[in-house]
């Protein structure tokens, strides 16, 4: 049994697979932010939002993450947003 099979059997699949990827994004985003010299305060002015958006935005833990918010922080940070569907890859 490999580890999606596992996680699919103990219905824990999809909620373990969003938060691996929240955690990647929230990564990628403060690593950009922190090398490009932006404050959360400054974040939150660039996307026209509050910085409990932002803090929400970088919190690894939540998956509540909506496409707005992460084109909004893409054009913030004029980093290109990439999201596609892998077919020849595995979950």
């Amino acid at each position: 049994m490999n580890t999606n099979e596992f996680l699919q059997k103990e219905g824990i699949h999809e909620e373990v697979t969003a938060a691996a990827f929240k955690r990647i994004i929230a990564r990628q985003l403060d690593n950009v932010m922190k090398s490009k010299h932006i404050t959360k305060s400054e974040m939150a002015s660039r996307m026209h939002t509050s910085r409990a958006v932002v803090n929400r935005l970088l919190d690894e833990d939540d998956t509540s993450v909506t496409l707005a918010t992460l084109t909004r922080a893409s054009l913030a940070i004029g980093v290109p947003l990439k999201i596609e569907f892998s077919i020849n890859t595995e979950v």
